[in-house]
């Protein structure tokens, strides 16, 4: 069980840290559990919530690094490829393999040869199993498994393997797996200031946004793993020197699918030479990336009519007979890539390698990297930290910690599970999407959302979604609606007519749960409409 919030607040009152870890992020979950599970006291705060910024607004793929072939980076290909396969095995519910289909056209980015052999060294050094291994398709054969591709032009295909996960829901079960190793994790805590003696970090001003109480926390080592926000830190700690993060937008856009019913996720290039995914994920498919510099706020980032205008052109352009167009465009999300500034390079050729920068005041600050590479990411922070806190090396155990508290040994338990849950529902006219969406967001939790929908009443739609609000409160760490409907369910992005259906009844337990005032009720209910509002592009 989720220690409570107040038992955790008093925690961060009432004893000095080993580590303190600002940024609720992916980076900042694998940091805080590295180093929880090697014997640090790990205090984790965000000031949003858990994985609201860069690590619930990505293309949610555990990918290989296939862009890193072309810029014959072989070593960052292996890597990358041998990290995938881990939290594959780590959380096989969650990270489930996705085969890419990768067409080629004549006068296009890859040729027949090249791209051959090409998938084959992507393989060889992610270390690909022989089942998962790269095929490469003729013309007829790529038209029968992608029909609705442009067959203007086309050559062939190849098939090779990927993983796709939900980001967010990634980043939460690192968090929980952080907390069963003694971490104290809060959300809706900000960093306000930081307290300096003789020269060095002791301590950091802070804010319980939701109380609105002032906390000063004490650690003997401070990291910053903010993401887009890590330069606003480093100023506030007098650390801001030497490099600065460069931040550009990636937008993505969800239409049915039935309007664009792909077999096979499809990795593709567009006129400007960028490469965008068509993802199908259970009743949705989704489309994305755009890659533009952001100079505006960090915490307003949101996709506008021209990152769709762009998406829908680009998909239209690989599936003319979908004809998309922004009436079937039913949510959008944006994030912004923290990335390190690299003078006269776009935002499409800059480095995503992540980088540490330590501070004449001693904070530690992360910045960089790919979601996929978290938690190498977080091995090579916490050797750092042990090294300044002069500790007897300890060998990082991450690499074995499975990120749920019933682990799956594999996808055949996975689909085993999904058909049990499927079988649960079968009265339900979603059954089959619903147990997948249960499985792969849950894993063997799953079981306990249905039945505790079977006991409150007679299974519908709305006493499921109830159902799952209940184990997010009790477990997941959920403080308000948004935190629900987008990054502990997805809703808000993959089924927002559900969100619709259902707001009202989900507010109304939230009131009775936390007790909240009318005014409160009235502030989560508008905050939920106009984000509503600004994901489906309606004007406010």
């Amino acid at each position: 069980m989720i220690p409570p919030r107040q038992i955790q607040l008093a925690q961060l009152k009432n004893q000095k840290f080993d580590l303190l870890v600002i940024g609720g992020g992916i980076t900042g979950a694998g940091i805080a559990l590295d180093a929880a599970s090697r014997g640090l006291q790990v205090a984790l705060l965000e000031k949003g919530d858990f994985a609201s910024g860069t690590s619930s607004k990505s293309t949610k793929l555990i990918h290989g690094g296939l862009r890193y072939l072309k810029q014959l980076d072989f070593r960052v290909v292996q890597e990358v490829g041998q990290e995938r396969a881990i939290v594959h095995r780590l959380a096989p519910h969650l990270v489930k393999p996705e085969k890419m289909l990768l067409p080629i056209f004549r006068g296009g980015s890859f040729g027949k040869v090249g791209t051959s052999f090409g998938l084959w060294l992507y393989d060889f050094l992610a270390g690909v199993k022989k089942e998962d291994k790269r095929r490469m398709l003729n013309r007829r054969q790529s038209l029968e498994i992608a029909p609705l591709l442009r067959n203007e032009n086309l050559l062939g295909a190849g098939i090779y393997a990927e993983y796709r996960t939900d980001d967010a829901r990634l980043t939460i079960e690192i968090i929980k797996s952080a907390i069963r190793y003694g971490t104290t994790c809060l959300n809706y805590v900000e960093v306000k200031d930081f307290v300096v003696e003789n020269g060095q970090l002791v301590a950091a001003i802070c804010m319980d946004v939701d109380a609105g109480n002032e906390l000063r926390i004490a650690a003997s080592t401070i990291v910053n793993a903010a993401g887009p926000w890590v330069d606003q830190l480093r100023g506030q700690a007098q650390s801001l020197s030497s490099k600065r993060l460069f931040l550009s937008k990636g937008a993505h856009i969800v239409v049915a699918r039935e309007r664009l019913p792909l077999q096979h996720a499809t990795y593709f290039d567009v006129a400007d030479g960028r490469m965008v995914f068509a993802i199908p994920r259970q009743r949705a498919t989704y489309i994305g990336t755009t890659d533009t510099p952001f100079n505006g706020n960090p915490d307003e980032v949101f996709a506008d009519i021209n990152d769709v205008n762009y998406l829908l052109h680009a998909a239209n352009a690989m599936f003319p007979s979908a004809k998309l167009t922004v009436s079937d465009v039913e949510s959008t999300w944006a994030g912004l890539r923290p990335l390190i500034h690299e003078e006269g390079k776009s935002a499409g050729q800059m480095s995503r390698k992540d980088e540490i920068f330590v501070s004449e005041v001693g904070l530690i600050s992360v910045a960089g990297g790919k979601l996929t590479g978290y938690r190498k990411m977080a091995k090579k922070l916490v050797d750092l930290v042990l090294k300044k806190q002069g500790q007897t090396p300890i060998v990082c155990l991450t690499k074995s910690i499975a990120l749920t508290e019933a682990p799956f040994a594999d996808m055949v338990e996975v689909l085993d599970f999904q058909l049990e849950i499927e079988a649960r529902l079968q009265h339900l006219a979603t059954a089959s999407t619903t147990a997948i969406y249960l499985t792969e967001n849950y894993g063997r939790a799953a079981e306990n959302i249905v039945e505790r929908a079977f006991a409150e009443c007679e299974l519908r739609d709305e006493s499921l979604l109830l159902a799952e609000l209940e184990h997010c409160l009790e477990s997941e760490l959920v403080m308000t609606p948004i935190d629900f409907f987008e990054r502990r369910t997805g809703l808000l992005y993959f089924h927002i007519q559900r969100v619709r259906q259902h707001s009202a009844a989900v507010l109304t337990r939230f009131c009775d749960y936390f007790g909240w005032s009318p005014e409160r009720l009235e502030k989560e209910r508008a905050a939920l409409e106009l984000l509503i509002k600004k994901l489906t592009l309606v004007s406010v």
